[in-house]
């Protein structure tokens, strides 16, 4: 930021709120786009308490308000009930449409394939890197193997939203599979529905956002 000549601050472009699970993938669609963007990140360790999200999302907006002329909160409503739509219209901020990641990286093919399997455990580039870390950790999976059954008994199949193709991510996956005793189902999905709706938002007109 500047100083103008009547006192005031001058305000840089955009600001872009964004999941640290959706943060590398974001990052590379603004350097791709050539946004003048700054990029803020927030725990993608939130998710296991929604409340958290609205609550980072909040503290961060406040913190920025007046540093730009437009804020992108790069969420789904990922379990706030609508809560966080609340903070963002409060803030005159946007997201882009979607219940969830896993959703705007799929798009139609996540719902396809819920309808074939509602079993369906999912996995993005971001979660197969931090699997041990965000899954098995998080929930004493390594502590106590015998509570895998009681997380994820009803799962029939994992669909990996594949961001891009790296050997090392595969067999990551296919690990993961076999750890849950499931199939495993890869799709090449890219940014999906994420890009295109960023896009949107950042490249069109600045609109606000019914909630999902």
């Amino acid at each position: 930021m500047r100083s103008v000549g009547n006192g005031e601050v001058e305000r840089k472009p955009l600001a872009l709120i964004c999941c640290g699970a959706l943060a590398k993938e974001v990052r590379e669609l603004a350097e791709r786009r050539g946004w003048e963007a700054d990029l803020y990140g927030a725990s993608a360790l939130h998710h296991s308490h929604p409340t958290r999200i609205v609550d980072a999302v909040e503290e961060r907006l406040a913190e920025i308000r007046n540093r730009y002329d437009r804020v992108v909160v790069v969420y789904g409503d990922c379990g706030t009930a609508g809560a966080l739509d609340e903070v963002l219209a409060r803030y005159n901020a946007v997201r882009p449409e979607g219940p969830h990641c896993y959703e705007m990286f799929g798009g139609a093919d996540f719902e396809r394939l819920m309808e074939e399997e509602t079993g369906t455990f999912f996995l993005t580039d971001w979660l197969v890197r931090n699997w041990d870390r965000v899954v098995v950790g998080s929930l004493g999976l390594d502590r106590n193997p015998a509570l895998k059954p009681v997380f994820f008994a009803s799962y029939r199949r994992v669909a990996y939203l594949r961001q891009s193709r790296r050997p090392e991510l595969d067999e990551e996956a296919g690990r993961i599979a076999e750890y849950l005793g499931v199939t495993l189902e890869v799709r090449d999905v890219g940014l999906g529905e994420l890009g295109r709706r960023l896009v949107e938002i950042v490249e069109g007109p600045a609109e606000p956002l019914a909630a999902a």
